[in-house]
């Protein structure tokens, strides 16, 4: 089987500049110190960067997360080989044999696959053959995108009144933000977040790992938000060509009327935008339409429902990704997984 080495995964995603993050070699290598297994194939001009986790019983699970990569020379930008019919269609199935070859060898109860694309225009959700449309998804699937083209006062512009007013107001109250390499910081603050907004929270360490992998290569920054010194609020921010991406924030307690917040993500906007970024993905919102999130956003705290209000004042543009698909390998194990999703998802 044609997998391989990260130096040449590496070269082949040269070639793609338009990757997301989690199909690079960093973000493999992080998931690989964190309980997953990855694997890099390449075949027919397509290649994915797949991710397994060991099961009990010796089975396991496999996941392209915003995969596979590769397009069909002259598409411009390329796109991956999912759609039916044509040169493409060819492209996919040829690596969908390696990989199916290598999940029976794993014993793979499922291939969930979570594609780079938006369910837009033409594209609807249907999986293509031989997958399974999936209500289980890995990654949030509807989220707000900025665009960050134009100068800064257009960008402001699109703003929501109320968000640029609380920007103007951190500025004029004296919050200042900062790069920082605090990760102990950091944590101390998401971990006091986690609580207040009743949520998990990654190990200490992985955040440190994650910084440790991406920020030497230019693609990532932690921003502290402060004032008098006082740390109020940081996110960690990623890019990899011409997008960015905001994974992780925190806030503290204190001063929040001072809407630290607010200019942490503009600040974190300008910082993508010196590095050759020309949108911004705020990275999950409630997946329901638009006009249900409008209508329920103001009497609804639960889950994402918390950070809808906040992240619609930035101006982006609501999109929804295709996908999840299941590619299903053994029948029985695979009710049993959606069975423990459900139970999961209902408690």
């Amino acid at each position: 089987m044609p997998f391989l080495p990260a130096t040449e995964w590496d070269s082949f995603l040269a070639n793609h500049p338009r990757v997301h993050l989690l199909q690079t070699t960093a973000w493999g290598n992080l998931k690989s110190e964190f309980g997953w297994e990855v694997e890099r194939i390449l075949s027919g001009g397509s290649g994915a960067q797949a991710l397994f986790r060991r099961l009990p019983l010796g089975f396991s699970l496999a996941y392209i997360p915003k995969g596979p990569v590769g397009g069909i020379e002259g598409e411009n930008p390329p796109q991956p080989p999912l759609i039916r019919g044509g040169k493409r269609a060819e492209a996919w199935g040829a690596l969908l044999a390696e990989l199916d070859a290598l999940c029976r060898r794993r014993r793979t109860i499922l291939l969930k696959v979570e594609p780079d694309m938006w369910r837009e225009g033409g594209n609807n959700n249907n999986a293509p053959p031989g997958f399974r449309t999936s209500s289980h998804s890995i990654q949030p699937p509807r989220t707000i995108v900025v665009n960050l083209q134009g100068d800064e006062d257009a960008i402001l512009a699109r703003m929501k009144q109320k968000t640029r007013y609380n920007i103007r107001l951190a500025l004029k109250r004296n919050v200042i933000v900062r790069p920082s390499s605090d990760l102990d910081l950091f944590y101390k603050l998401i971990e006091r977040t986690g609580e207040r907004g009743e949520f998990g929270v990654h190990s200490q360490e992985y955040y440190q790992r994650a910084f440790d992998l991406f920020h030497p290569r230019g693609n990532c920054q932690l921003l502290v938000a402060e004032f008098e010194r006082e740390p109020l609020a940081a996110i960690i921010v990623f890019t990899h060509g011409k997008r960015a991406w905001y994974f992780y924030g925190a806030s503290s307690d204190q001063h929040r009327h001072l809407m630290p917040t607010y200019l942490l993500q503009w600040e974190a906007m300008r910082w993508a935008r010196e590095h050759g970024c020309t949108e911004y993905d705020l990275w999950g919102v409630p997946d329901e339409d638009e006009e249900i999130l409008e209508d329920q956003f103001p009497n609804r705290r639960d889950g994402l429902w918390s950070v809808y209000r906040f992240k619609r004042g930035f101006g982006g543009e609501l999109r929804r990704a295709l996908g999840p698909w299941d590619r299903v390998y053994q029948p029985v194990m695979y009710a049993f997984y959606r069975w423990w999703v459900g139970r999961r998802a209902l408690g």
